[in-house]
């Protein structure tokens, strides 16, 4: 329903000889919007599903007659200023939808293709001795859980400690050298931190060289800047008040660090730790240098070829066996499970964050 405009002389004109001044407008109705945007998101979805419409192009299409719609609707019953601030907000909402469409698309792919080996056998069983049908993926997974963790083991106290003394302790040309090299690493290729890794290896073990260890090193070379820069972003946002208030009580500056500073920060820390592991964990290109692939169980980071899921889907894929659906099938799995271990990460991070954040009293 809409406000009929309620109308009113002018000030000053008791002739009425100058046209009525609306005071208030109509307004749409409060579901308007939402209920337009969920019409459209269903006639992209119809496109996409039912007509055979790119999903690309379906939500082009349903973002486009959503902003139009929702803005001829808003100028005729509220005017050129709300309508004006309407077309914003639904300019902002479609581009939303067009960026959460890809996501979709790819979740829906993954879950669809991979389900189907989605079993007990997938879990327990390595690829020796398997043609064809069957196998599965114990020995990917048990590989990159191994590997990503000695990488985070290796990437976080380094990363934490450069960050911890470029916010509290670093002054001068040593600090802005670090910050410069920590910023070059940000943009290095994977490929070329597993290149980097191979070759340093090989100057003590010789050509040839494949080993867990190598991996976990490629993956800490990718991993130790995303920590430093998200460790110093959360430092800086500490208040100094804090921080004073300590070192007005006598404590020692590295105290003030250890109980202060870092038990503020923990819930932001271990985000961006977090978002390390996830950045580095389905990397193949490093890993397919460093470690290669092997189809039977190898958990012995320091003794040949080991197994990992990013480069387990990546092998199955391009080089499918007999029957190719059958490869196919596994390499949809492992990038599914992979999804899946990501995803646990985000909820143990957000689990420490609420464990470990500073206390408030209500």
């Amino acid at each position: 329903m809409t406000t009929p405009s309620t109308l009113e002389k002018t000030p000053g004109d008791p002739r009425g000889l100058l046209p009525d001044v609306p005071l208030t407008q109509g307004t749409l109705p409060r579901r308007a919007a939402p209920a337009t945007l969920l019409a459209f998101v269903a006639v992209g979805a119809a496109l996409w599903l039912a007509a055979g419409w790119g999903p690309a192009a379906s939500g082009i299409v349903a973002a486009i007659g959503y902003t139009v719609v929702i803005y001829v609707w808003s100028r005729a019953v509220e005017g050129t200023r709300k309508a004006f601030d309407r077309l914003v907000t639904s300019v902002v909402s479609s581009a939303f939808l067009v960026a959460v469409l890809p996501l979709v698309s790819v979740l829906y792919t993954v879950v669809d293709r991979g389900w189907e080996r989605f079993d007990s056998e997938f879990f327990n069983n390595s690829m020796r001795n398997v043609v064809g049908e069957g196998g599965g993926a114990h020995h990917a997974i048990i590989g990159t859980l191994v590997i990503t963790g000695i990488a985070a083991v290796m990437s976080v106290p380094i990363g934490l400690l450069t960050a911890i003394y470029l916010i509290e302790y670093g002054r001068g040309a040593l600090a802005r050298y670090i910050t410069f090299f920590v910023d070059v690493m940000t943009g290095i290729p994977s490929i070329v931190a597993g290149l980097f890794v191979y070759a340093l290896f090989e100057l003590f073990y010789g050509p040839g060289i494949r080993m867990g260890f190598m991996g976990s090193v490629a993956l800490s070379v990718l991993m130790i800047p995303v920590v430093v820069r998200s460790a110093e972003e959360m430092l800086k946002l500490v208040p100094n008040e804090l921080r004073e208030a300590s070192y007005a009580l006598a404590v020692p500056k590295w105290r003030t660090i250890v109980k202060v500073v870092l038990p503020t920060a923990i819930a932001g820390i271990a985000t961006g730790v977090t978002l390390a592991i996830a950045r580095v964990i389905g990397e193949t290109a490093p890993l397919l240098i460093t470690v290669g692939i092997t189809s039977g169980d190898n958990f012995n980071p320091f003794d040949g070829r080991m197994a990992t899921l990013p480069v387990f889907s990546y092998t199955e894929y391009s080089n499918p066996g007999i029957p190719r659906e059958a490869s196919f099938d596994r390499a949809w799995s492992a990038a599914l499970t992979l999804i899946l271990i990501v995803m646990a990460l985000n909820l143990l991070a957000r689990l420490i964050s609420r464990l470990f954040a500073p206390k408030t009293r209500g």
